[in-house]
């Protein structure tokens, strides 16, 4: 059964209201005031995907300007899911708020805090539905309801410094022996391997998803309790981690996702796991990095699952379902998905559109963003992050806690994916 998560309340009603106090001014009283909560600095980030969020309500105010107005509410993303949850139980939703799929979209969907887009979308505005990528609201859909819109999608995959594998000498791997090999003669060259954060749990954890799914481990399986956390293909996606580890940087375990991953662009570090998200990040720190940068899909396991599928998400917009400003919501969301944005969401940001017959310029965009392209032609099919995958966000949290504690050593595999095995037999599997 399903645990239902109830928004939280633990920051105080004082801060949640000073947080909309922090947003820009209240315009003239005829115009249409609402708010839009995302995870980054529009004004102070390097991040080249959120300087295309900043275009875009730049873009709105002007050309709504009168009618009307998108005041935002930033915070960094450790901190995001506590101070959204705080607003919504003093009562003081944003209008709009980027979410993630699976159970951190659950807790407000379950809530009842979001809307449902479905007429919206299907009758209202049909010819802007008709331009969105096929498929696109798969986990975006609640019992047959349309509760998200879609600003962009990533995948994940392994991205290297080609000088440093040129120096080294050494191949891309196409395996998991072939991955360690590559790393060991890395190393011997006197440079980190692999850059990874342990202090952002969700990064270690990508790295033990694609194990994990690499092994052969099937979260429907684990879902309808055919299979279990503790069955053999787990443990062994649990010692390959461990195993892999020794590869990452002496830092890892209080690096950040941005200490990380700066330490890859900064050429600190050989490889770097993340998700196409991170291309932006890199290109806007480092520009001349781009050109050194290349991408490979994580490598298969021999003799286990199939090699060429690949984690992926989406970022997307949901409306609260007491906005008094419903169609400036609609009007932002659609500017978010207008063939402008998506345009630079890939050309610039190196994210993938989401809309379909865009012609996208490949020559301008990100180098990395083909890399991607060509590796996702030849995928046989997706999977999420395992912490927007399981059953619950707890589910996640515990899976996502476990592989930190294996990590750092306070667990043996077997602990570890027993902990996660315990979590289901008390939460999940009791009906």
């Amino acid at each position: 059964m399903k645990k239902r998560r109830w928004i939280s309340a633990a920051l105080s009603t004082a801060m949640a209201a000073s947080l909309l106090l922090g947003a820009v001014p209240v315009q003239a009283s005829e115009v249409a005031e609402i708010t839009w909560m995302f995870w980054d600095d529009l004004e102070a980030t390097e991040d080249l995907i959120t300087k295309g969020y900043k275009e875009v309500v730049d873009r709105f105010n002007t050309e709504y300007e009168g009618k009307y107005h998108v005041n935002v509410v930033t915070t960094n993303l450790e901190e995001y899911d506590g101070k959204l949850n705080a607003l919504i139980a003093a009562g003081q939703t944003p209008d709009v708020w980027t979410c993630n799929p699976g159970p951190n979209m659950d807790v407000y969907v379950e809530a009842g805090v979001v809307a449902d887009l479905t007429d919206i979308l299907t009758n209202q505005e049909a010819d802007w539905y008709a331009t969105f990528t096929d498929g696109i609201f798969e986990r975006l859909t609640y019992d047959g309801k349309i509760m998200a819109v879609p600003t962009n999608y990533a995948a994940a995959c392994v991205y290297y410094n080609t000088e440093i594998f040129e120096e080294v000498g050494v191949e891309v791997p196409t395996t998991y022996d072939e991955l360690l090999t590559v790393c060991q003669a890395i190393q011997d060259a006197g440079y980190t391997p692999i850059s990874c954060s342990a202090g952002t749990a969700w990064c270690l954890s990508m790295i033990a998803s694609y194990l994990c799914d690499r092994q052969g481990v099937d979260l429907n399986a684990i879902a309808d309790h055919t299979a279990n956390w503790t069955d053999e293909n787990c443990i062994a996606a649990g010692e390959k981690l461990v195993e892999l580890s020794q590869y990452f940087q002496a830092t890892a375990a209080g690096d950040s996702n941005d200490q990380a991953t700066a330490n890859f662009y900064n050429g600190q570090a050989a490889m770097l796991v993340q998700g196409s998200w991170a291309i932006a990040q890199m290109n806007g720190s480092n520009p001349d990095f781009e050109e050194k940068c290349g991408v490979f899909q994580f490598p298969a396991i021999e003799g286990a699952n199939d090699p060429n599928r690949m984690i992926v998400k989406t970022d997307n917009l949901l409306m609260s379902a007491t906005t008094e400003h419903q169609d400036a919501v609609i009007a932002l969301m659609k500017m978010f998905t207008d063939e402008t944005a998506q345009k630079y969401t890939a050309e610039i940001g190196g994210k993938f559109p989401i809309i379909k017959d865009l012609e996208i310029d490949y020559d301008a965009a990100p180098a990395q963003l083909k890399y991607i392209e060509d590796i996702m032609s030849t995928a046989t099919g997706t999977l999420g992050f395992y912490n927007e995958s399981l059953d619950s966000v707890e589910a996640g949290d515990c899976f996502d806690n476990a592989m930190v504690d294996l990590y750092l050593g306070n667990m043996t595999p077997e602990e570890a994916f027993q902990t996660v095995q315990d979590f289901y037999e008390q939460n999940v599997w009791t009906e």
